[in-house]
């Protein structure tokens, strides 16, 4: 009798195939994103994203003649869950390639299992540095946090904000934004009067919120994740801190669609763009089949780390791990354009041009700005 322990019954439990109907053979991948948890929402885009990705790929013929799926398991936005994921997929399903995940303080040691297990590891979210050392086998499909913090200063200055108060969550992720962040603005004449790192998962944050506004600044600047993020905000706006000072979010559809419109208010941000030329099918189809538009900024990025995952296949001719690995290189070296833009690696296997776009608040809804 076959006995299923109940660690892999919850894993199992937690899978979502995305795939065509069932064939002969096909051709499997892995993904690795938070369906449950704070970072739902976002979640759930790079899920709607790596499904387009299939129904595109399968519908002009599939991979080396035969139909892809996309096993995804859910984060639950812990780092350890994550591994565990990764783990099921590269034993259980034997994929040769794994997608994942968001938030760098997942991406980061499930990343390091995988070039562990010699596993190929393609990023479609996380930007804190430390993802350029996490190994030889892992490539970011989106840009890292030196070029986007550097934009989001740039934006500071540019608003008139020389002094301001900066709030990001305590991980590898919001410890690098912090960082980077302060050294563009500084660079830049500015200054950071005060930067509170947090713990995520809270019941609240008016104590950290209480020593941002102790330092009277030109403006807030932060970052935050999904449900955490419509707290903080909702907080600050009960404590007056909105009428204090302009908020600025960096990566700021990370939260948008968490945060009731009454907490939001005159709020700005920047993000990682949702489309490079060329993109507008993808959207398109992304209506159509949810009918509404994008819940973050980053399913096109998921989306485009399947059809990177395909053209490598594609390439090697087959799925050994080996020829897969020079494969990804080469393309990357190439070029490749997805949904968001032309991807080409650097040596290190990062994505070197990133788009980024500058929003404001109106009501519900993100609105670009030039």
């Amino acid at each position: 009798m076959t006995r299923t322990t109940p660690a892999l019954a919850t894993l199992l439990a937690a899978t979502t195939l995305l795939s065509a109907p069932a064939a002969l053979a096909e051709i499997t991948l892995g993904a690795v994103i938070p369906l449950s948890g704070s970072n739902a929402t976002p979640g759930e885009d790079q899920r709607r994203g790596i499904e387009i990705a299939v129904k595109e790929i399968n519908a002009a013929g599939g991979v080396l003649g035969e139909p892809l799926k996309v096993i995804v398991e859910d984060s639950a936005g812990k780092p350890q869950t994550a591994i565990d994921a990764a783990r099921k997929l590269v034993t259980v399903d034997e994929v040769p390639l794994v997608i994942g995940s968001y938030s760098s303080g997942i991406t980061l040691p499930m990343g390091e299992y995988l070039v562990q297990e010699g596993i190929p590891h393609l990023n479609p979210a996380s930007t804190s540095g430390l993802v350029r050392n996490i190994g030889d086998s892992s490539f970011s499909m989106v840009g890292l946090d030196n070029v986007s913090t550097e934009f989001a200063a740039k934006e500071v200055i540019a608003n008139g904000w020389k002094n301001v108060a900066v709030l990001a969550v305590n991980n590898a992720f919001g410890q690098g934004v912090a960082q980077e962040f302060q050294k563009h603005l500084e660079a830049m004449g500015g200054g950071v009067k005060t930067s509170v790192l947090f713990t995520g998962g809270q019941p609240s944050y008016r104590r950290e919120l209480q020593q941002l506004e102790a330092t009277d600044p030109d403006a807030y600047v932060f970052t935050a994740y999904g449900t955490d993020a419509a707290l903080i905000m909702q907080e600050s706006f009960e404590l007056g801190l909105q009428e204090d000072a302009p908020w600025y979010s960096i990566l700021i559809t990370m939260m948008n669609k968490d945060t009731a419109p009454e907490f939001k208010q005159g709020l700005s941000g920047m993000d990682v763009g949702y489309l490079g030329a060329g993109g507008e099918g993808y959207a398109a189809t992304y209506e159509a089949d949810y009918g509404e538009t994008f819940l973050s900024a980053y399913g096109g990025y998921a989306h485009d780390a399947v059809l990177f995952a395909a053209k490598a296949i594609e390439k090697a001719g087959s799925t050994d791990k080996q020829a897969l690995l020079t494969a990804i290189r080469a393309l990357g070296d190439e070029g490749f354009t997805g949904a968001t833009g032309e991807i080409k690696l650097d040596a290190n296997g990062q994505r070197m041009s990133q788009p980024y776009l500058k929003f404001k608040v109106e009501g519900n809804d993100l609105v670009q700005m030039d």
